[in-house]
């Protein structure tokens, strides 16, 4: 008797465009950074829910061409990214394009925490915790970049509506466990990311998680 060979029973899996070249669970709190090249697919999975993933991605052979918000804002004539959206670059070329996304609502008009910002809108007693900018940092140091490398960011799975007056609000998360969205690179990447260790408002439920990161090549 033959059985049909499954190809994976990880769920996370399902459906990404060629062979598993690279799998990482980033911790809570934590930053993280790999390349992701030409052709091959970043899917961030949302493992427990509710989990914003700050994000940032640069030209991996040439660092001062970076991602713009503005540029991907202009380009899409959207605020909000989900499928179909490319990630434009400063020098307005796509560098990265959602091909897959099952949450439906992601933020690139909110930024990064920051101590600053923290102890602005919380309370001085908030200096102590770490922020977005901080693992930015520690993510892009190996590379040479630094403070002035940092650009406005996505936030995965961050719910930032637009109220009627304008302003921007942050509000419990549409994200649920295992949801994902796949990013298909246009050019050679550096992606880095900070899993966001906010407490001080609803964007990761009060209570910072895991995300997982896996790239896939076609190719390989």
């Amino acid at each position: 008797m033959e059985f049909a060979i499954t190809q994976t029973a990880d769920p996370h899996l399902e459906n990404l465009p060629g062979p598993i070249v690279y799998d990482h669970v980033v911790p809570p709190r934590a930053p993280w950074s790999h390349p992701v090249l030409r052709g091959q697919t970043l899917r961030i999975v949302d493992l427990e829910g509710n989990q914003a993933v700050d994000f940032l991605v640069y030209d991996l052979h040439e660092p001062r061409v970076r991602y713009s918000s503005c540029e991907t804002i202009v380009e899409q004539g959207n605020i909000f990214l989900s499928v179909g959206t490319k990630l434009m670059s400063n020098e307005g070329d796509p560098m990265m394009t959602i091909i897959a996304d099952n949450c439906g609502r992601h933020d690139t008009s909110g930024g990064a925490c920051s101590v600053e910002s923290n102890s602005l809108r919380y309370g001085h007693h908030t200096r102590c915790q770490h922020a977005c900018v901080d693992n930015f940092l520690n993510a892009l140091l190996p590379y040479d970049m630094g403070k002035r490398d940092m650009v406005s960011n996505i936030n995965w799975f961050m719910n930032v509506p637009v109220e009627p007056d304008g302003s921007l609000g942050i509000v419990d998360g549409l994200s649920a466990p295992g949801k994902f969205v796949d990013l298909r690179a246009e050019i050679d990447c550096l992606a880095v990311v900070s899993n966001c260790p906010q407490i001080n408002n609803p964007c990761n439920g009060f209570n910072p998680t895991r995300v997982r990161m896996i790239v896939s090549d076609p190719s390989a």
